[in-house]
């Protein structure tokens, strides 16, 4: 397995892993449809991601962003969309996208990282709660998806332990 930055070039694979992978157990949005939109945009660059190479195929991907724009928040990044496909998970590619994530983010000097998780998403949460995030904070039914209210759940970590 490789982690590397994304590159633009990379789009078009990633908008397939995007749609392959897609399921309201993580998504707030819609399914997606023809014509599908550019993975990458003004307010998704591709400097803001890595992926996951496995036996050189792209595997998964991870947007790492600061979690506000604000001079007083810059100690923070967010996480912003982690995904794996589905032929490569049970295989630690996304625990290696998060500890690559989290070496980015000190590189960037950020000293903590944050994520929302949908709140009946067990298998990321179990992820996370494993990386040491805790929950911060609940904003109950937040989404309603599908039919169904979702909670939307803030969890964060340190950056400077482990």
């Amino acid at each position: 397995m490789r982690i590397r930055p994304a590159r633009r070039s990379d789009g078009e694979a990633l908008g397939a892993l995007t749609r392959a992978v897609w399921s309201p157990l993580h998504s707030v949005q819609p399914r997606p449809t023809e014509p599908y939109e550019p993975f990458f945009d003004e307010r998704h660059e591709a400097a803001d991601y890595l992926v996951a190479e496995v036996d050189g195929e792209l595997a998964g991907f991870i947007r790492l962003v600061p979690a506000t724009p604000l001079a007083c928040n810059r100690h923070v990044r967010q996480i912003q969309g982690l995904e794996v496909a589905e032929a490569a998970r049970g295989r630690g590619v996304a625990r290696a996208l998060l500890h690559a994530a989290y070496d980015a983010s000190r590189r960037q000097g950020a000293t903590r990282i944050t994520l929302r998780v949908l709140g009946h998403n067990t298998p990321a949460r179990t992820l996370y709660a494993a990386e040491g995030f805790a929950v911060e904070g609940v904003l109950p039914g937040e989404f309603l998806i599908e039919g169904r209210y979702a909670d939307d759940v803030l969890m964060g970590r340190s950056l400077l332990e482990g």
